[in-house]
């Protein structure tokens, strides 16, 4: 039998990728989860930042990162000079600090075409997950499992899924645009 919640799952899972991904991106305000995507090579295995000390972000334009064992603060400033969040980690012992710049307008407009282009891949994994409902449809049809009338209902039913994730993804584009474009 046809399961459409199993598609709605989904979709909605490529959601959640797609706002956890988001919200690593750095606006110009201090926020710990910029460091999600950033893994740190320490004992044999790439763990997140939050794994190997306490995150907190004392003032808008500030994150600092209370590192729990020594040996581990240069892998970790490495590890964010590494990655493409445009910080420059300042040492104090066990404590990193990590300072906001202020973006630049060039560095703002680079950022809208990175969102366009995620949200673009989660509505293209949104539209493939469709499909994979739509194939899973005619086949169902094929070996007379379920009705023709059935299929067409359920393929209303997932293009009016496949409608709502994809509007969701639309606004969360604008809403991060707007957040990014405001100084």
């Amino acid at each position: 039998m046809f399961d459409i919640n199993n598609f709605n799952q989904k979709m909605t899972k490529t959601l959640d990728v797609f706002n956890k991904e988001l919200s690593a991106l750095r606006t110009g305000r201090a926020n710990a989860t910029m460091l999600d995507l950033v893994k740190v090579d320490v004992y044999g295995q790439k763990m997140p930042i939050n794994q190997l000390g306490s995150i907190t972000t004392p003032d808008p334009r500030m994150i600092n990162i209370q590192v729990w064992d020594l040996n581990n603060v240069s892998l970790i400033d490495s590890a964010i000079k590494k990655s493409e969040l445009g910080l420059n980690p300042q040492i104090d012992g066990q404590l990193i600090r990590l300072p906001i710049p202020n973006l630049s307008e060039e560095r703002r407009n680079e950022m809208k075409k990175m969102i366009k282009s995620m949200g673009e891949k989660s509505k293209i994994s949104i539209r493939n997950i469709r499909r994979e409902a739509n194939d899973d449809l005619k086949n169902l049809q094929k070996k007379k499992e379920i009705s023709e009338d059935d299929e067409k209902k359920y393929e209303k039913e997932i293009q009016t899924l496949t409608d709502k994730h994809i509007r969701l993804v639309d606004d969360r584009v604008t809403q991060k645009e707007k957040e990014i474009m405001t100084i």
